[in-house]
């Protein structure tokens, strides 16, 4: 008999310090290809720090099994290769290239054989990509002359421009207005059906993780304080004391 299919992300007990602070405690979590799943949790509770180690940071423990093979500890750029890509928190834009250069960088940083493309077709590749984060209007502008929710989008292009199977957000939700939020999720629900894309997503926004998320990670000072379907985790009370409770004390 054959048993589940094997997750497409499967971190084992993935530890990480840096000095005397354990900013990752044996951390494991799966994720099954097709699946959003949010990381959550307090400021400092090792949640960029999963990502970074999850991205080429090499980690003091621990395994990352990606599609079956262990990736712990390669270079950034291999695990790019390998179909995983992420967004920052903090945007870093090339300011002086016009935005469609900026994900036609991407395009052919992401691709997995040198010399398979040149400047004219990552550039298509890049337009096309401007319009389905919806940064099509303008593209010859440049990226330093955008808007703050523009920007956050302009990161969302340059990580699926270099087509992951895997696509780890870092808060991408993060200093947006409702309006803008909700144009960021319809954005992510097209980008998902149309690409099949896998969505490892930390998030603040408790709206945005409850509605999208089929599974949620809650950790807390590096280590994992339960898992499971939303309404569960949002039930659980050391979530609510950890992290929850202020949130629903303040409405």
């Amino acid at each position: 008999m054959s048993g589940a299919p094997a997750p497409l992300l499967d971190v084992r007990d993935l530890s990480k310090s840096f000095g005397g602070v354990r900013a990752l405690d044996r951390v494991s979590l799966t994720v099954d290809r097709g699946e959003v799943v949010g990381v959550i949790g307090p400021n400092g509770a090792g949640k960029t720090t999963l990502f970074n180690v999850l991205c080429g940071l090499a980690p003091n423990g621990g395994q990352i099994v990606f599609k079956g093979e262990d990736v712990t500890g390669l270079a950034s750029h291999q695990i790019c290769h390998r179909g995983i890509a992420r967004t920052f928190q903090l945007t870093r834009p090339f300011v002086e290239l016009s935005i469609l250069d900026n994900v036609a960088a991407a395009v052919l940083f992401g691709q997995r054989h040198d010399g398979a493309m040149s400047l004219r077709e990552a550039r298509d590749r890049a337009g096309a990509i401007l319009t389905e984060v919806k940064l099509d209007r303008r593209p010859a502008s440049l990226a330093g002359d955008l808007l703050f929710a523009e920007r956050r989008r302009l990161e969302l292009a340059r990580a699926v421009a270099t087509e992951p199977e895997l696509l780890l957000l870092d808060e991408v939700m993060a200093g947006l207005t409702v309006a803008e939020a909700q144009d960021m999720v319809e954005i992510l629900e097209k980008l998902r059906r149309e690409r099949q894309l896998t969505l490892l997503d930390i998030e603040h926004v408790m709206k945005v993780v409850m509605a999208i998320c089929d599974r949620i990670v809650v950790l807390n000072y590096g280590e994992k304080l339960c898992e499971g379907r939303p309404a569960e985790v949002a039930a659980h009370q050391a979530v609510i004391d950890a992290y929850l409770g202020t949130e629903r004390a303040g409405g």
